[in-house]
């Protein structure tokens, strides 16, 4: 397995990311998106990110090569559900299957506290069944599913809410 690192994404890096992000458009797997975004696209969402509360972090591989990027981002944007984020994790093809994942969700568990996070959620489609493996392996928990809310390629399909709570009491 890989020995991977993590940083602060920079604006310089949002190329990289959305590279990333677009070529797990195809497979109908990850994304609800169904066409490339752009960068300029992507600038906003960006910007709703922060090292101290919001991370977005890149994953480099010992050449400070980006293999990946993963993010804590608001969930539904009222101050009572701060502590809660929607967790998306998002790797270069060549690096899937391979164990980074567990490496990257294992990185978000452990320091989800130190951002004020008390709950990670995580939003896959039932159809991926790597991601749901995934996350369950770390004992998170199905909290919900949202019945055919998407079409892909003419084909509904269903949305699986996992959660964890974080707790270092």
């Amino acid at each position: 397995m890989e020995e991977i690192q993590f940083r602060n994404a920079d604006l310089k890096d949002l190329e990289k990311i959305v590279a990333i992000y677009n070529s797990t458009i195809p497979s109908r797997m990850v994304t609800a998106d169904t066409e490339d975004v752009s960068v300029e696209s992507r600038k906003q969402w960006f910007k709703e990110h922060n090292p101290e509360t919001r991370p977005l972090w890149v994953i480099e591989d010992r050449s400070n090569g980006i293999i990946g990027w993963v993010s804590f981002s608001s969930f539904y944007g009222r101050p009572a559900y701060n502590g809660t984020v929607e967790m998306s994790i998002y790797l270069d093809e060549s690096c899937r299957g391979k164990g980074v994942g567990k490496k990257v969700l294992q990185y978000c568990i452990d320091n989800a506290e130190k951002h004020g996070i008390t709950t990670l959620l995580g939003f896959i489609f039932l159809h991926n069944e790597p991601s749901l493996k995934l996350f369950r392996h770390f004992g998170f928990e199905d909290w919900g599913t949202l019945p055919d809310v998407a079409v892909l390629d003419g084909i509904e399909r269903s949305l699986k809410i996992l959660g964890k709570r974080i707790d270092n009491k």
